[in-house]
């Protein structure tokens, strides 16, 4: 049997972007993280802050570290397998990715040493800028990457040149509608996750009964984040649903496996869709209420999979299950964080055992969430690349082989489960142990006097003697 090199790549690129898009979300978090409470111990001096900031700092620097390694095979792919989609849209796609490594990069290269190492080496105001330039470069690396994907799922701000796509406004491409909207989506969405993986992670601690001081103010923290975050984020999301539904109205049709045209449309809950017959099965339905979701009236006319031709129309199962396990997550988050901030100002929170269990079992809702969104965004997208523009099944490099592509994806496969299994393994050792007390200075001790390190130890040692005698 011949293997399909476009059907190969598309399974490749969602694999690799599974795993590079988890650690994004969790790193641009962690680093905003960080600067809050390295900025909250510089205001109050409170060493509590300093022991948990050193904890979630070696978090962030192995997770860090696979998410760029991830993120560059994710790149690498753009030139292997999808040779035609850099040739016709590399000159917007191309700058994009250029920024990010000339703005994110530089940002996070130059002053993440300064947070691994610096510490002793600065200031504490410089130490303190340093982690708030550090997130920053994050938050610029998702707005380069968001302003590509956004290019790519409703393209503005350019002109066809030789049947080449060539930028003509790089404002529009860059903070047009769309991106107003769906980077502040993402923000969002890694704020969300990291706030409920330190939220579950003081939970762990309480449960334990261990670092009793850092694991209530995790929990506090994270809740108190999550619980004002998370309206923001379903206000945002439906905001997201009104332009795909203006913008890209067969992928709104499958997300609500909307077979037909329908007036007043009815919102499925729950179903099981059938593409080959096109109907749903077992299907939970609300009449009308998918009019006044889509249109804010309940007697609207919403436009069915039936409008558009057989080959335009998106997949509609991952998109259909995708969308109601990313709400599902967000109403879970939802949940935890108001129930917990409940229980919190009645002072109960820590010896709440079943609802500490809640909390730590809910670690995992922030990634789930933002996987399926990228899921229901990518899926939904398909027949195209470049929505409108270059179909997915011709943007493919024309030389590429199906051999060649499985090969590339079994290997991907292979790494990718090793370095990362290690990883995460290495992420839950750091987060078991849990924080240490903070290591003290030295006095003294600078690059240019190494020996004060002896000195003080030599002084150490005669005022033990001194005291022993």
């Amino acid at each position: 049997m011949e293997l399909d090199p476009v059907f190969l790549s598309r399974i490749q690129f969602a694999f690799v972007i599974t795993f590079h898009i988890i650690f994004p979300a969790f790193t641009i978090g962690i680093a905003a993280w960080l600067a809050t409470i390295e900025g909250a111990r510089l205001f109050t001096g409170n060493e509590l802050y300093r022991r948990v900031f050193d904890l979630w700092l070696k978090v962030f620097a192995v997770s860090f570290g696979m998410g760029v390694v991830t993120g560059i095979v994710m790149a690498f792919q753009f030139g292997t397998n999808w040779g035609v989609l850099a040739e016709k849209a590399g000159s917007i796609q191309g700058p994009l990715l250029g920024y990010e490594a000339f703005t994110a990069f530089m940002l996070e290269a130059t002053f993440f040493g300064v947070m691994l190492l610096g510490r002793q080496r600065v200031s504490p105001r410089f130490y303190f800028f340093a982690c708030c330039m550090v997130s920053l470069g994050t938050m610029f690396s998702s707005f380069w990457i968001l302003a590509n994907n956004s290019w790519m799922q409703v393209p503005l701000g350019h002109s066809i040149v030789d049947g080449k796509i060539i930028p003509a406004d790089w404002w529009e491409i860059t903070t047009g509608a769309i991106m107003q909207v769906r980077w502040p989506h993402m923000l969002l969405a890694a704020f969300l996750t990291t706030g409920m993986c330190v939220a579950a992670t003081g939970a762990w601690y309480a449960l334990r009964n261990i670092h009793r001081s850092e694991a209530r103010m995790m929990l506090h923290w994270g809740l108190g984040l999550v619980a004002i975050l998370i309206p923001i984020q379903l206000y945002y999301g439906h905001l997201t649903g009104l332009y795909v539904l203006e913008h890209q109205p067969a992928k709104f049709a499958a997300i609500e496996a909307r077979w037909e045209t329908e007036q007043p449309a009815s919102e499925v809950l729950f179903a099981i869709p059938d593409e080959k017959e096109q109907r749903n099965l077992f299907a939970i339905v609300v009449p009308g209420l998918g009019s006044f979701i889509a249109s804010g009236n309940w007697t609207s006319k919403e436009i069915g999979l039936d409008a558009f031709p057989a080959e335009d129309r998106p997949p509609v199962l991952i998109p259909f299950f995708g969308f109601r396990l990313m709400v599902g997550m967000g109403l879970i988050m939802l949940g935890i964080a108001w129930f917990g901030n409940v229980l919190r100002w009645s002072g109960r929170l820590e010896n709440s055992r079943w609802f500490l269990w809640a909390t730590f079992l809910s670690f995992p809702t922030g990634f789930i969430a933002t996987v399926m969104g990228w899921y229901t965004a990518e899926v939904g997208r398909q027949p195209w690349v470049v929505y409108g523009l270059l179909r997915t099944k011709d943007a493919v490099t024309p030389s590429l082989t199906g051999g060649e592509v499985a090969v590339s994806l079994t290997g991907y496969v292979v790494v990718y489960l090793v370095c990362i299994s290690f990883g995460i393994y290495y992420i839950y050792h750091l987060l078991r142990e849990g924080p240490s007390e903070a290591v003290q200075g030295i006095p003294g001790t600078t690059g240019n006097r190494p020996l004060a390190y002896a000195d003080s130890s030599d002084s150490a040692t005669g005022r033990q003697g001194g005291e022993e005698s």
